[in-house]
């Protein structure tokens, strides 16, 4: 005989036309099959619709989140930078606590891949750059400009954001930038800035202050071994495009 399972709530779908999860079998359902197959084995609608809980009015809960997802070009990566007004303005269902419990549950993911990095790492390359970078800025809105402290053995002595600012730019001191140098007894410096926008063409803004930087850096003896832009799928790197 097969054990019920009195602890597995049932999903609380609003009523429409679309199949109901109480009208699916068992290991159709997200939860169900989670607990039978293992949670690798869902799909993202399945996640999200685990994380949703509930359905609205006329869809179930796993027709919203197929709904959601393709508002979001079937991409996990563009939903993850959605904040908690984008979600509740954009899905009339979509309540603060819903909105809430997802974007908390995106950020606890990221939290989990950063708590895999290796202490010190060696940035021996701009793609160890990006790697380590990417996780830090892949959720970020807006401009973020960063600095790398390394040592002799160029591992990272001291990650450090210098800056913040709108979608499109943020102001970066070029002297204060090579004061925190010094007072980290950097060895060398790398210099890495996102672009919300995905567009990985360094602007002429991004061009001035990267030479200002270098300038100034190299009156106090330090070295700018890189500056790396980061984009929401690849990146740009001064040095191994000859500009640096």
């Amino acid at each position: 005989m097969e054990e019920k399972n009195e602890n597995l709530q049932p999903y609380d779908d609003a009523p429409g036309k679309s199949l109901m999860m109480r009208q699916l079998a068992d290991d159709d359902k997200p939860r169900e099959k989670a607990l039978i197959n293992g949670i690798d084995t869902l799909t993202d609608a399945e996640l999200l619709a685990i994380l949703l809980g509930t359905g609205i009015q006329g869809k179930s809960v796993l027709d919203f989140s197929r709904e959601v997802l393709r508002d979001n070009g079937g991409s996990l990566a563009r939903l993850s930078r959605r904040t908690i007004p984008e979600l509740i303005r954009s899905y009339k269902g979509m309540g603060p606590a819903k909105a809430t419990l997802l974007v908390a549950a995106m950020n606890f993911g990221l939290r989990c891949q950063k708590a895999f990095e290796v202490k010190d790492p060696q940035m021996a390359s701009s793609h160890d750059v990006y790697n380590y970078m990417h996780p830090k800025l892949a959720l970020v809105n807006y401009e973020e400009f960063w600095v790398l402290h390394l040592s002799r053995a160029n591992r990272v002595m001291h990650a450090e954001r210098v800056a913040r600012g709108g979608i499109s730019a943020t102001v970066v001191d070029a002297r204060l930038i090579a004061k925190s140098a010094i007072d980290h007894i950097s060895s060398a410096i790398i210099l890495v800035h996102n672009h919300p926008s995905g567009n990985l063409k360094p602007s002429m803004q991004d061009d001035a202050i990267t030479r200002k930087i270098v300038d100034v850096a190299r009156i106090c003896d330090i070295v700018v071994q890189d500056h790396i832009i980061i984009g929401q799928s690849g990146y740009y790197s001064y040095r191994d495009s000859g500009k640096l």
